[in-house]
């Protein structure tokens, strides 16, 4: 069997996802080792916060995008979808920025810049090109955003590395990241209440497409005036906040798997008001909290949920979680925990909290790693192709 005919190269999310779980697993243990003076920095003319920084968003977060999006798109369109040696270049892309991240610094210009950019123009490239090329068979008019969205993490991606703008760049990363989640949300709560409670959530066109556009635009956060920018986070977490209110949360805090979404998203209303806050009164112990209660809470929450989910579904297991997977669920939420609140209650242990926080992911990260990638190198169970 060529490499490229493996099972693992049969749709975007296998390759990915596997992926996803190493980056997850090994990525905030390098941070705390480099943060506590065990590592050095990179080797490349950014410093370590802006390496953690790229590395969550555009290592960890894009492997989980790029799996979710590969497998979806097709779906959305209804094609085959990208596989074989197409994935192969991905995947060895996406390594190759990870090898330039960390040992970049002393390449020629022109190669870190390829290193950096070839897995996210390509990906990207991909992504669009299908939306665009099967736009009259879309069964999601509203890809437009993705359209539209996806072509800005690659300045973001040039800002997040650049010392002058590297607050430009992470709050860009964070506000399209926000934007997906969004999405992926009213897409699949929708698909799972019904499921699982047999009953229907709120779905307005009007209302979700404001909170769309809203969350579209705080994209360019870092280059607006204050006061618009807590303006308009203010105004997203009360469009989207409200729209929960609707979601029935309450249900679905009753089943783990289905109620870690709604904490997610609620973390991520949570991160809007802290934003708000920010821009309003300035408080003093907002410091790095804001940009972690999304990541470890709306990412945190979420994306364990969704790659366990579809790892189980496209694999043609029943999606089902059972007492580990819900371990996970748990843990990340500990994770999230130890990283926001601890630091508040103790600030002169916050090496200890980072420590602790860094180690949940990574327990979490290795038992998925452990469940599903087998999964991930074996043909489908259902006997169906992909």
């Amino acid at each position: 069997m060529k490499c490229s005919a493996h099972p693992l190269w049969l749709v975007g999310f296998r390759p990915f996802f596997a992926l996803a779980c190493l980056s997850g697993l090994f990525l905030p243990l390098v941070w705390v080792a480099m943060f506590a003076g065990f590592l050095p920095g990179p080797a490349a003319g950014y410093s370590p916060m802006q390496w953690h920084a790229h590395e969550m968003f555009f290592g960890f977060g894009w492997a989980v995008l790029a799996g979710f999006l590969l497998t979806s798109t097709k779906n959305w369109v209804g094609v085959r979808g990208y596989h074989g040696n197409t994935l192969v270049f991905l995947a060895g892309a996406w390594l190759l920025d990870r090898v330039g991240m960390g040992f970049g610094g002393d390449w020629p210009p022109l190669a870190f810049l390829i290193s950096s950019n070839l897995f996210l123009v390509s990906a990207i490239a991909l992504l669009v090109g299908t939306l665009l090329g099967n736009r009259a068979k879309d069964a999601y008019r509203d890809n437009g955003f993705f359209i539209l969205g996806l072509p800005l993490f690659l300045p973001a991606n040039t800002l997040i590395l650049s010392p002058e703008h590297f607050q430009e760049g992470w709050l860009m990363a964070l506000g399209l990241f926000r934007m997906a989640i969004l999405i992926m949300l009213e897409r699949t709560l929708t698909q799972f209440m019904r499921a699982a409670f047999q009953v229907e959530i709120l779905r307005d066109a009007r209302l979700d497409t404001a909170i769309k556009a809203v969350a579209l635009l705080l994209a360019f956060a870092g280059f607006m005036p204050e006061g618009v920018r807590a303006g308009l986070s203010l105004l997203l977490a009360l469009l989207a906040g409200g729209r929960l209110i609707y979601w029935k949360p309450r249900l679905a805090l009753k089943r783990l798997d289905i109620g870690i979404m709604h904490l997610g998203y609620m973390a991520l209303v949570a991160q809007l008001l802290i934003e708000f806050l920010d821009g309003v009164v300035h408080p003093a112990w907002i410091g790095a909290v804001s940009v972690h209660v999304f990541t470890l809470g709306a990412m945190g929450l979420i994306v364990p949920s969704l790659m366990m989910r579809i790892s189980r579904g496209h694999t043609g297991r029943k999606v089902v979680f059972d007492a580990r997977d819900k371990w996970v669920l748990r843990i990340m939420l500990l994770a999230l925990l130890l990283r926001v609140v601890g630091p508040q209650l103790l600030p002169a242990t916050y090496l200890v909290w980072l420590t602790l926080a860094a180690a949940c992911w990574a327990a979490a990260f290795t038992l998925i790693a452990w469940r599903y990638i087998p999964y991930l190198f074996q043909p489908r169970v259902d006997g169906k192709e992909h």
